[in-house]
This record gives structure tokens, C-alpha cells and sequence, in this order.
């Protein structure tokens, strides 16, 4: 089986809970200490292999294209601080293509306005939201288990009973420890009716079987078109479809305390500002 190389990227919600810093900065531009959200979730994508990738955006996301290109301006005044330098250059030679969602009608809609890019290889996907950190990337134990089992996969986490309701709940039998296969996915489960307390989160590996049924998945009330749904259309005419239990830290930067905590996680490992962070908080509970 060759390796997966395509990496998608969505990127073209509007990030309500942020207004009004949203109104004119995107959602994926906020940062966690001086880095922002998409350059957390490029970054992954790269250490764990994945070298072609696409990023969908939407109407007023130039600041994502603009984060990840050359500004020879800012290189040459930054000459004489070799360590800022670095830091701008970090992505910079990163070759990304990226793809505008005409309107906002869900994921499963996102996906499906970069099927000309992305052919009929597998693929892996991300939902910036969602920032992990830890030893090994998580998109890389995803990775892991495609490469092992073949078909679609789904990165899941443990959550209590409380929030299995804002979750896609799955049905699913293990087959090793932390990998399991899925039968059935509900949707943000009512109180008592989740199949389990394993949650999907914003990491997949898809596959070419996918892409016809995400041109016929149904719109929601409100006219959004659910992965989700896709994923059970799937199961449901028979396709293999694994969940892979993530290790790591996972942070909701979706939500404003996400973002703050995701900030703090990160400040507090770093030698420059994690000694005074720590003092600071320390001070501030007392």
C-alpha cells in the first residue's frame, strides 16, 4: 500500500465564537503563544509524512495564503536577528494549494470542492480546531492504523457522559488495543443514548469511496451537509471504517477558553516564558 501523501485542511468556517476579533482576522490566525492555530495543524501534517497539501478557505482567509508565503521584506529587515528570521521561515517554503468553498454549506460540502485536487488517492484530514500535542502526531496513529487495516479511519477520544452529547458517538468493536472497528456513528447523541463514550475529533483518513457519497449525503435543517452522515452512508453499504483511540493533549481551539488553554499548555514548556508564566499564575491565585 503506498504511503498517503495529500493532506486537506478545512479552514473556511466563519469562528462566531471570536467576534468581534473574527470580523476581520480568521479564526485559524488566532495565535496559541506567538504561533497561529493553522500553522499548529500544517506542522503536524508535515511530521507525519504528509507533503502535498490543501487548505480550504472562504471569502476573507487571504491572511491564511499570506501566512504561509515569502515576504522577502521582512526576511532582509530581519537579517540581523537570526532568530526571528527563523521563525518567519519556518513554513515558508511549504508548497500549499489552496481551494475557496463558494458557500458555506458543511464539511461534507468543503471536502467535496477539492475532489479534482485530490483524485482517487486516500487522503488525511483535519479540522484546525482541533490542536494536539504530544510525542507522536496524531495524524501519524491514524496513519499508522490505515496502513495496517486499509479503509477509513477515525481519530476518537474518550470523553464522560456529560459530553458525549457534543460529540459523534461510535459503535464499535476493538481489534487491538487503542484501534477499533465502527459500525455506527451518532451525531451529538441525546443524554443516555450514546452507543459509547468514544467521540470522533477532527482528525480522518479517507478513502476514494467516499466522494460519491458525499455528493449525495443530505442537507440538515439549517442546510448543512454532515461527514458524519457521510461515514454512516458508508458503514451502511459495507465499507471498513476503524477508530483510533488518540494519545495526546487535545485542545478545543474552536472555543475561546480552548484557545487559552491550548496558550497556557504551550507557554509553560518553554524556557523563554514558562518561568515568569509560572510566577505570574502562581501570584494571580494566590
Amino acid at each position: 500500500m503506498p504511503p498517503i501523501r495529500k493532506a486537506l485542511i478545512l479552514a473556511a468556517g466563519y469562528g462566531t465564537r471570536f467576534l468581534p476579533a473574527t470580523k476581520a482576522v480568521p479564526k485559524e490566525m488566532l495565535p496559541i503563544v506567538d504561533r497561529p492555530v493553522i500553522q499548529y495543524i500544517v506542522e503536524e501534517a508535515l511530521a507525519s509524512g504528509l507533503d502535498q497539501i490543501y487548505i480550504v478557505t472562504a471569502t476573507a482567509k487571504r491572511a491564511v495564503e499570506d501566512h504561509f508565503d515569502r515576504l522577502s521584506e521582512l526576511e532582509v529587515a530581519l537579517e540581523r536577528k537570526p532568530e526571528a528570521l527563523a521563525r518567519v521561515q519556518e513554513t515558508g517554503d511549504v508548497d500549499i494549494a489552496f481551494v475557496r468553498q463558494k458557500e458555506m454549506r458543511g464539511q461534507a460540502d468543503a471536502i467535496l470542492a477539492t475532489k479534482r485536487f485530490i483524485g482517487d488517492e486516500p487522503f488525511a484530514l483535519f479540522y484546525p480546531d482541533d490542536v494536539i500535542f504530544g510525542p507522536q502526531p496524531a495524524m501519524r496513529q491514524l496513519l499508522d492504523v490505515h496502513e495496517k487495516h486499509g479503509g477509513c479511519v477515525l481519530a476518537v477520544e474518550r470523553v464522560s457522559e456529560e459530553d458525549i452529547t457534543l460529540y459523534g458517538a461510535i459503535e464499535a468493536k476493538p481489534v487491538e488495543d487503542g484501534v477499533y472497528k465502527v459500525s455506527r456513528i451518532v451525531e451529538k447523541p441525546a443524554p443516555g443514548e450514546a452507543p459509547s463514550l468514544l467521540g470522533t475529533i477532527g482528525r480522518y483518513v479517507m478513502t476514494a469511496e467516499i466522494w460519491p457519497l458525499l455528493e449525495t449525503t443530505p442537507e440538515s435543517a439549517n442546510g448543512e451537509m454532515f461527514l458524519t452522515d457521510t461515514i454512516q452512508m458508508l458503514m451502511d453499504r459495507g465499507g471498513d471504517v476503524y477508530a483510533r483511540e488518540l494519545t495526546g493533549d487535545r485542545f478545543d481551539t474552536g472555543r475561546p477558553i480552548g484557545l487559552l488553554e491550548a496558550s497556557i499548555h504551550q507557554a509553560l514548556r518553554r524556557d523563554d516564558i514558562g518561568p515568569e508564566l509560572r510566577e505570574y499564575m502562581e501570584d494571580a491565585l494566590d
